[in-house]
């Protein structure tokens, strides 16, 4: 496989990274109401895991409470036992065709323990990061040891995958100091 292609496929995983931890960052409970916190969650549909923004709408009418309207007025109650049994500590009432998400405000030591995870989250992101460029550099090397690549050229490259990894850890840095802010903001 040729250099250039090595680092495009570098790229493109890390930018896959970095984006599937905005994705997780969205799923964590801050104290403002955001339909990111249950439109992924999987809901048992006529005997099918589906995510919830399939069947239904979510609103955000004031900043604690999340309105979930089910296109089909029969799934209801499955949602509202989805909810219920995630890990979002939230407890919803229905009256069988809305759903009503009250989102209690967090308490300090919940603030600092949600830091606390999504730092860790974004640890895990950078060991990904660290390991796609490992892995870029090991196909790097390969391609000179078969005289593939010249050895500037394989030095470029290592050098290339090394900024690569710098500025998607510089920018899951940023992503992180975002969500910090979010979750301690009161």
């Amino acid at each position: 496989m040729p250099i250039d292609d090595i680092l495009l496929e570098a790229e493109d995983k890390m930018k896959k990274a970095v984006d599937h931890l905005r994705q997780q960052f969205r799923t964590v409970r801050t104290g403002r109401a955001s339909a990111g916190l249950v439109e992924h969650l999987k809901v048992d549909y006529y005997g099918t895991p589906t995510e919830l923004r399939q069947l239904a709408t979510i609103t955000v009418p004031d900043p604690l409470l999340l309105v979930i309207k089910p296109f089909d007025p029969g799934s209801a109650a499955g949602i509202a036992k989805s909810i219920q049994a995630s890990d979002l500590g939230i407890t919803p009432t229905t009256d069988g065709k809305v759903i009503r998400l009250a989102i209690p405000p967090l308490s300090e030591e919940r603030r600092k323990q949600l830091v606390h995870q999504i730092k860790e989250t974004a640890e895990a992101t950078r060991v990904a990061l660290r390991n796609i460029r490992r892995d870029a550099i090991h196909h790097i090397d390969a391609e000179e040891k078969q005289k593939l690549a010249s050895e500037d050229n394989a030095r470029a490259a290592r050098d290339e995958a090394t900024k690569l990894v710098h500025a998607y850890e510089k920018e899951v840095g940023e992503v992180l100091e975002h969500k910090t802010k979010e979750v301690m903001e009161v």
